[in-house]
């Protein structure tokens, strides 16, 4: 059910303390970590408390808390002190979507080519 924890995902799982994330900064509806997968310098990940499958399920069902997702992400780059950052939202397996949980990339620290490939 949507907004529910799931029992298989893993960032549910960081939600609930039961596996352990390099965390960044926690808010009542948000939690934001370490990506243990870095692509640049700084990689964090940002994701609502509860549990949808990707952004468009997100901003669809829970508009309050896409927007909690987007506002961090800005939080946390001036807290990172980056001067430029990628924002990025997978959603769907084929564009690399890996983890079925709602999740915000942030990406800086380094120089970024577009379009992103």
């Amino acid at each position: 059910m949507p907004g529910e924890p799931q029992d298989d995902c893993l960032f549910c799982k960081i939600v609930a303390g039961q596996i352990p994330a390099t965390i960044v900064r926690e808010t009542d509806t948000t939690v934001a970590f370490r990506d243990i997968n870095p692509q640049a310098p700084t990689h964090i990940l940002v994701i609502p408390k509860v549990h949808y499958e990707n952004a468009a399920a997100l901003a669809a069902e829970a508009p309050q808390a896409a927007a909690d997702v987007l506002r961090e992400t800005q939080v946390i780059a001036d807290e990172e002190k980056l001067e430029a950052y990628r924002t990025v939202f997978n959603t769907g397996a084929g564009v690399g979507q890996t983890v079925w949980h709602a999740h915000a990339h942030i990406l800086g620290g380094r120089g970024m080519q577009w379009p992103p490939g």
